[in-house]
């Protein structure tokens, strides 16, 4: 559903004649799909070069492409299973009741993850983080969280890994990289002053930045060489950035997996940790 959300995600920062377009196919994808731009014109008030414009603001050369990017999305979509409540979680809410708008927040929020981000871009991260000298992965909150677990499973590859949690020894690491290096940045809200300041002097030093935030547009994304986006459902009665967690956890896993599928002594390196950590949960229970 990548371009459906993008357009949700751009909407507040639209003129009101581009707003307007982008409710109506938000709202009515399966009927912008059976309108040519003259039929879309005339159903919401607005000049079919208007309709052609929008197009091309978000990067399609014509309104079919656009039409052709619905249709993949509609045929992408993940349908939550049956019985799973997806919404808002209130204060007088059963127990059951929100076990199942948890575990329906959490499937939805990962679907649509994985939909966002097309395989070109992730391959592209992909070959980006395979051919680095160095990773340096930052995070603030969650984020930081979400970045030390990747940490520990890239240095189970042998991955030279730059990661702390405190945001002056991240600045001082990010300082000694440079070309060949990697930056993996994780934001949902693309605005944390830290992680913003550390990805703007890895690109100052020639650094490849990878930002893993959400799909509005955020001074992080401007920054980043290659965007992966997230999307998540953090409303009023949530907290703890549950499904923005949830959501780049599903990115990073992924990209690990990948990243073993491609490396040939991938399963060694995974064997000799587990071999290590063996030794100490041995000297535990004896």
């Amino acid at each position: 559903m990548s371009v459906l959300k993008k357009i949700e995600a751009k909407l507040e920062a639209m003129a009101p004649g581009d707003r307007e377009i982008g409710q109506y196919i938000v709202g009515n994808p399966d009927q912008m799909l059976r309108l040519s731009t003259a039929a879309l014109a005339a159903e919401i008030g607005r000049s079919q070069s208007s309709v052609v414009k929008f197009s091309q603001k978000l990067g399609y050369a014509s309104y079919q492409e656009l039409k052709l990017a619905v249709s993949e999305a509609k045929a992408q979509e993940w349908q939550v299973p049956a019985g799973v409540i997806h919404g808002s979680i209130e204060v007088g809410d059963s127990f059951q009741v929100i076990l199942k708008k948890l575990i329906g927040s959490k499937l939805l929020s990962m679907q649509q993850t994985v939909a966002a981000n097309s395989e070109r871009v992730i391959s592209r991260a992909l070959e980006m983080l395979d051919g680095a000298r160095r990773i340096h992965l930052v995070g603030v909150g969650a984020s930081s969280l979400v970045a030390r677990d990747f940490s520990y499973k890239l240095m189970k590859l042998g991955r030279n890994v730059l990661h702390d949690s405190d945001s002056h020894v991240q600045m001082a690491n990010v300082s000694t990289l440079g070309p060949g290096d990697v930056l993996f940045a994780l934001s949902y809200s693309g605005a944390s002053i830290e992680t913003l300041r550390i990805a703007e002097l890895a690109r100052k030093r020639g650094t490849t930045v990878i930002a893993v935030t959400g799909l509005h547009d955020n001074p992080l994304s401007r920054v980043a060489d290659i965007r992966l986006y997230t999307i998540a459902d953090e409303e009023r009665a949530r907290s703890s950035s549950i499904t923005a967690r949830d959501a780049q956890l599903t990115l990073t896993d992924l990209l690990f997996i990948l990243l073993v599928q491609r490396q040939p002594d991938a399963n060694d390196y995974v064997h000799n940790s587990e071999m290590a950590v063996s030794v100490l949960k041995a000297d535990r229970s004896s």
